[in-house]
């Protein structure tokens, strides 16, 4: 017999966790699948551990960067006691903390790889091999598998068991020599990591370095990458990959030269975790990302009785692949599967126009690389794209005494992208020691619509980094000067 739930979610990742979350809050009976560990991608092999490894680099960095804490700090980095602290955050890869907070909501979790079979029909395999369960979901099943690495279709690098991101962020030994493919963000903060650690890393970059945030991030990132001893061999490809007799991985550059490594790390984006879960039962494509309208309805699957059945929320849907993203469409998602579910009217003032607004012009990302880069909203070049009639206020943080403070030679720059017709802000770049923490502040901005005329009367506290908002207002000009 099926066993049946008002709604079945597909992944128990962060994103799945947080459809189920609010979905239970909202008085629904929810059934979580996952055949991996509850917790997903980002607590046990992305966020998680790549930035507890980034910290301790950071932290080391940071102090010499300070007379005093400079002479006190002479030894090297501890890689066994990074990688411990790393195994701590992610409970040595276990999931009875994750379990114990899903079923402590009321959820019910289903161990097992599960697929669509149909209209609100599931079917999960057991991983121990045992017979097939179906359930069935009486208003909705919501997909949030997530995503994985592409492999480029380079000759060899299949078979030469190349890492890719869990790797990285599971290894518990520092490679030699670590070769990088890829520009992006996990490229660059793993060569960050195991730089600091000791690995010897070499990153080839066919283009630019984070070519979608601004120019002057990915040169600011290049310059402190350099300063970390990474060789960042701008325009060069692998032709072929392979493992020789030794072990070590050789890569045969499309100039004609070798490079030999310990290990290669794979870096060059992500698909939608979308194939073999039966997405083809409900018109959908397998593979490819699942279309869906600002309520995480799949906008090509027709409803039933007048309702969506089919959700999907974070990297599956391709719209923002960030974890914090993913979770803000799941508490979305679960907000209207539980109203629709329910007969009650879909709250559109917040989940309507805002979703589209989060989701696609107020995104924010931090790039934990040394310098960080912290950035949200529209770049220069996307907003006249978007035919925006822009200002473009920059300035570096050597005019904040914030920054002087915390690092001797600091060295950084922040621009905002400011739509001239509305005067309210649409992008924001911090590169910088520490900037992490500024993107909220631009998000609220954003997401406000506060008139730049308003940010004015928000005074940063002295001396922080946050007076870089009066430095750039004061390059922007008063309102009075610019008319």
């Amino acid at each position: 017999m099926a066993r049946e739930f008002d709604l079945i979610v597909l992944g128990a990742g962060a994103v799945g966790e947080n459809v189920a979350d609010r979905a239970r809050a909202g008085g629904l009976e929810v059934a979580v699948v996952e055949h991996q560990l509850v917790g997903g991608e980002c607590t046990f092999w992305a966020c998680v551990p790549s930035k507890t490894l980034l910290r301790s680099g950071a932290a080391l960095r940071d102090a010499q960067r300070v007379p005093g804490a400079a002479e006190a700090v002479t030894g090297t980095l501890d890689a066994d006691a990074t990688f411990r602290r790393r195994d701590y955050w992610t409970s040595d890869w276990r999931d009875a903390g994750g379990v114990h907070w899903l079923t402590g909501i009321g959820a019910v979790l289903v161990r097992g790889h599960g697929r669509l079979v149909g209209e609100r029909r599931v079917v999960v395999t057991p991983p121990d091999g045992g017979p097939d369960e179906e359930l069935v979901a009486r208003h909705a099943v919501a997909v949030c598998t997530g995503s994985d690495p592409i492999i480029p279709d380079i000759p060899g690098l299949a078979d030469a068991r190349p890492w890719v991101s869990r790797d990285a962020t599971s290894a518990h030994e520092v490679p030699g020599r670590l070769a990088i493919i890829g520009g992006g963000v996990v490229a660059v903060e793993m060569a960050t990591a195991y730089a600091a650690l000791g690995s010897e890393v070499t990153m080839l970059v066919r283009h630019e370095l984070l070519s979608a945030l601004e120019p002057f991030a990915g040169e600011a990132v290049a310059e402190g990458l350099d300063d970390l001893g990474v060789d960042v061999r701008f325009g060069a490809s692998a032709c072929r990959v392979e493992r020789d007799a030794s072990d070590a991985v050789v890569l045969e550059l499309d100039d004609g030269s070798t490079l030999i490594a310990d290990e290669v790390l794979v870096a060059t984006g992500r698909r939608p975790r979308s194939a073999g879960i039966g997405l083809e039962t409900a018109g959908l494509e397998p593979g490819a990302p699942i279309r869906v309208d600002d309520s995480l309805a799949a906008t090509a699957v027709a409803p039933v009785d007048g309702a969506p059945w089919l959700y999907a929320a974070g990297d599956v849907v391709g719209r923002a692949e960030f974890t914090h993203q993913g979770k803000y469409q799941a508490r979305a998602a679960g907000d209207v599967i539980a109203a629709r579910a329910q007969g009650r009217p879909v709250d559109t003032a917040r989940y309507g126009v805002h979703a589209a607004t989060a989701d696609h012009t107020a995104v924010p990302s931090v790039v934990f690389s040394d310098p960080e880069v912290g950035s949200v909203g529209l770049t220069t070049a996307e907003a006249e794209d978007r035919g925006l009639a822009v200002r473009t206020p920059e300035v570096p943080f050597s005019s904040v005494s914030g920054a002087g403070i915390l690092a001797d030679h600091y060295r950084g720059r922040a621009r905002l992208v400011i739509d001239a017709e509305r005067d309210v802000v649409v992008g924001a770049t911090f590169v910088g020691q520490g900037v992490a923490e500024l993107v909220q502040q631009a998000t609220i901005a954003i997401v406000g619509e506060v008139p730049v005329a308003r940010l004015w009367h928000a005074v940063p506290a002295f001396p922080t980094l946050s007076e870089i908002w009066l430095r750039l207002l004061e390059a922007d000009g008063r309102p009075e000067v610019r008319g």
